[in-house]
């Protein structure tokens, strides 16, 4: 239930509960069913997976309560010159091209009145069109796709399409650890013989007679099994996790034949594993000289104190005194320590003279192994990339206190010498059993948590999410699966996972590797940036746009940006914008700053001082044109008017390459390597010079000469080097709208 490969106890008195959907391993008993369904253990949890959570992710809830209040801004700026058109318009302060008043009391014509009203609403709805950003939506979806397409390249697959950017402001990783941190294979990694540790000597070093007893020891006192299909195929072994790794070894490492073994003796007696002695023991029969053997295996402790004597690596038999027994506990608990499961072997002959039965006293020492479920290359690694880029790594294990220590320690979620009293290792009772508001304290401080059920792993995200982090979950066991459901951004293992957790899952791991979590959280930054840029981008348009026929509007009466014009703009900043900054790729500076979380806003302060430094530079330069271009170029209203257009959409063009970077004075680091952004900038250009000089009926325009381009291009370019100077100036931490509510 706990998704350990460990075999839990249960008996009358301390752990009577025999729980659905587990297997029963050894033993006897009478069973009364208490629960079935639904109020099973197991029910319960596939409950919480069933539960639909249609929460909104932190980046839609901050593009929601943007959008709104760009709208309500627009609308009102609208209405406002919707307004002030029309007052203008029926108290007769307009004035038709010949210089006549538009609107002469009862002598205006109707058709008049009706055509001069809807060109002063389009005015107004066109205004509404250019607020509201309405690429958004598509700039999102465009990025999510793209990273997703990127992403599993990297070995992720996304399930859900959201996940991709709610990675980037996750806060929090809680991290199962059999078969997401670790292999979920035990594996022999260490080797005493007598008092000497064997590194990687294997076979070779070893006198003949005692490699020839393990290997009995291991081939015949045994309840797993190797299969091999041909000589040159692999070895396949089956039986418990502790079997198979002791099987590996000997045969691997220990150069064993299990089936010369097994055909080479007789077994006479069998005492099985049980959990009371930890030990299971053989009596063996060898065919070659009727030669009687007791073999046994067990916890190391319990092992030792039935020997009198061991050999060491030369064969030679060594009395087993007080000091030498002393040396063999200290190295039993040195290998505790480090996590490792400590299994002996001893050896005894029986003599012909003596009744044929399992020997329990004066045995032989024939070596010690430990035992342990290793870490994945990569993962101390990766969880150092990630507490780097400010993300907290938490470890959540049904496994006990002291392997969770270790392998914590191991792969760098725990610094040596943190130990227990300072709360960062728990129990997952203790921590069930703290009070609502202890849990709430508590709760970030917590690195580990050992002996955890799934609910304590549901109850450790509800509690940070209360907390306000982003929590993202990794697993790969039925037992993960509704902490993954849970957390904002689930990820689950491909190979190893099992298909609840895939399927409660948002993003897939396909190569098992903890590794790839950081490049997730890479990738997640990504999308949010991008995003950031892109809004960056769209709002010195809007702000741009809104002033400029704003102030025309209320002081000319009229707007120099045609409803055509105006469409078009936002045809290119929308779709063509998004297209170019949602296809970036992700840098390495994104794993340097602090996650965002879920209270950080959108638009950050750094964000409205590169914003408004561009959108006040245009409003200058179109208000000056608007107001004195004619006199300035010596050219007539509506080549000014198309001046204003053209230098406005050029204007533009070069702040795309400015929200490239939001911080980087650098804006041109690495476009080469970003093809589509260069071609969807001459695309744009290009489809420019055709509406100003070809499609004067439709866009309202007028061809520009040669010198005007180039003073249209100078204009435009200014913001470069006005990004450059602007990215010189600090700006404080603390959000420009924090007092404003809308802003937080």
């Amino acid at each position: 239930m706990t998704g350990e490969s460990d075999h839990v106890e249960v008996d009358t008195n301390r752990n009577p509960f025999l729980l659905s959907g587990t297997k029963v391993a050894d033993g006897y008993a009478r069973m009364l069913v208490t629960s079935v369904g639904m109020n099973t253990t197991w029910g319960q949890m596939m409950c919480q997976i069933s539960r639909d959570n249609d929460e909104e992710t932190p980046l839609q809830a901050r593009l929601n309560k943007l959008t709104s209040s760009i709208g309500k801004v627009g609308l009102a700026v609208a209405f406002l010159v919707l307004v002030v058109l029309l007052v203008r318009y029926f108290t007769g302060n307009t004035t038709d091209e010949k210089g006549n008043r538009e609107f002469n009391g009862s002598k205006t014509n109707t058709d008049d009145i009706i055509n001069a009203v809807v060109r002063i609403v389009a005015a107004a709805v066109t205004i509404v069109v250019v607020a509201i950003p309405e690429g958004l939506p598509l700039a999102v979806t465009l990025t999510l796709a793209y990273s997703m397409k990127r992403m599993m390249a990297d070995q992720a697959m996304v399930r859900k399409l959201s996940a991709c950017e709610t990675m980037g402001s996750a806060t929090t990783i809680c991290s199962d650890k059999t078969g997401t941190l670790t292999l979920n294979q035990m594996k022999v990694t260490k080797f005493w013989l007598g008092q000497e540790s064997m590194k990687g000597e294997g076979a070779y070093s070893i006198s003949p007679s005692v490699l020839d007893l393990i290997h009995q020891g291991v081939a015949l006192n045994t309840t797993g099994s190797v299969y091999r299909a041909s000589t040159g195929a692999d070895f396949e072994f089956s039986g418990s996790p502790t079997e198979k790794a002791i099987l590996s070894w000997a045969v691997m490492e220990m150069k064993m034949d299990m089936e010369k073994m097994k055909t080479s003796c007789a077994i006479l007696q069998v005492e099985a594993f049980n959990s009371q002695k930890k030990r299971s023991g053989v009596l063996i029969q060898r065919n070659d000289d009727d030669t009687d053997h007791v073999h046994w295996k067990g916890a190391a402790e319990m092992i030792v104190a039935m020997c009198s004597t061991y050999y060491d690596a030369s064969g030679v038999v060594k009395d087993l005194d007080d000091d030498a027994r002393t040396k063999f506990e200290q190295i039993i608990q040195g290998m505790a320590a480090s996590s490792l499961r400590c299994i002996a072997f001893a050896h005894k002959q029986v003599l012909e003279e003596e009744p044929k039965k399992l020997k329990e006293d004066s045995l032989t020492l024939l070596g010690l192994v430990g035992i342990k479920d290793p870490c994945r290359s990569g993962v101390k690694k990766a969880v150092e990339d990630c507490q780097y880029a400010g993300v907290n790594i938490k470890m959540i294990t049904g496994d006990n206190v002291f392997t969770a220590r270790a392998i914590a320690t191991e792969c760098g979620i725990l610094k040596p010498g943190e130990d227990m009293s300072s709360g960062v290792v728990v129990e997952g009772e203790e921590f069930r059993n703290y009070t609502s508001a202890e849990r709430m304290e508590k709760v970030e401080k917590i690195r580990v948590m050992a002996r955890s059920s799934p609910f304590d792993k549901l109850l450790m995200v509800q509690c940070l999410k209360q907390k306000g982090h982003v929590v993202a979950v990794t697993g790969d066991g039925t037992n993960d699966a509704p902490a993954l459901k849970e957390a904002d951004i689930g990820l689950s293992m491909g190979i190893q996972g099992t298909e609840v957790a895939k399927e409660s899952s948002d993003i897939v791991i396909l190569d098992d590797n903890f590794a790839t979590v950081a490049t997730v959280l890479r990738w997640g930054r990504c999308v949010y940036t991008n995003i950031q840029k892109f809004i960056q981008f769209q709002l010195t348009v809007n702000v741009a746009a809104l002033c400029i026929n704003f102030v025309a509007a209320v002081s000319a009466g009229e707007v120099p940006l045609t409803a055509v014009q105006l469409l078009w703009v936002n045809l290119i900043m929308d779709t063509l914008g998004a297209l170019a900054l949602a296809t970036e790729r992700p840098t390495k500076e994104l794993m340097e700053k602090p996650p965002v979380g879920r209270t950080v806003p959108l638009i950050t302060n750094i964000m409205w001082r590169n914003l408004l430094a561009q959108a006040l530079y245009q409003i200058a330069v179109l208000l000056t044109l608007q107001f004195s271009g004619e006199s300035i170029f010596g050219v007539t209203k509506k080549v000014n008017d198309t001046l204003i257009f053209n230098t406005f959409v050029l204007c533009q063009i070069f702040n795309e390459f400015n929200a490239r970077k939001l911080e980087k004075k650098n804006v041109f680091e690495g476009i080469h390597k970003n093809k589509l952004f260069i071609g969807i900038i001459g695309i744009t250009i290009v489809l420019q010079v055709v509406m100003v000089e070809f499609l004067k009926r439709f866009a309202d325009t007028e061809r520009l000469n040669w010198g005007q381009w180039g003073a249209c291009i100078a204009m435009a370019a200014v913001s470069w080097p006005l990004g450059w100077v602007v990215k010189c100036l600090p700006v404080p931490e603390k959000p420009i709208f924090s007092y404003v509510k809308w802003g937080k």
